[in-house]
């Protein structure tokens, strides 16, 4: 199983934004869109960070009061893991894993291509294993 197969079952919009932008931009993007992390373009718009629930908490508990005024540059995570299409679900799960993230933009020759969730993979691989269990099923039924 593919990430592409996710990016066709949830579709490959991305919100994005700049990272001239200031965090309370953010905070009101991922509010209206109900998302938990946007993405953080620069020139030609290639992917320059990515901004979760996670980074600006973070920055709320160091100064509560002048955080939402702070530069989206100064708050996003910098180093992007990202995958590609014809990545595997079982190698993103690890990678997830591994780097402790929860969101990974889908890129390709530099073009971001939509992005995944943790939650995005956990159900596609129960999904999967519902199929293979089915499958055995009907096997041992025949």
């Amino acid at each position: 199983m593919y990430v592409d197969a996710i990016l066709q079952s949830k579709g490959v919009v991305v919100h994005t934004l700049p990272e001239a932008g200031r965090l309370a931009d953010a905070v009101e993007t991922l509010n209206r869109h109900n998302i938990g992390a946007v993405v953080i373009t620069g020139v030609g718009d290639s992917v320059v960070g990515i901004l979760s629930e996670r980074d600006i908490v973070r920055h709320l508990g160091d100064d509560p009061a002048g955080a939402l005024d702070l530069p989206i540059a100064a708050v996003m995570s910098k180093r992007v893991a990202t995958c590609t299409r014809d990545t595997t679900v079982a190698e993103v799960m690890e990678r997830m894993t591994n780097l402790r993230v929860r969101h990974m933009p889908v890129v390709e020759d530099g073009e971001l291509m939509g992005i995944i969730s943790i939650g995005d993979v956990v159900k596609r691989k129960i999904e999967e294993t519902e199929l293979e269990a089915a499958a055995l099923r009907e096997y041992i039924a025949s």
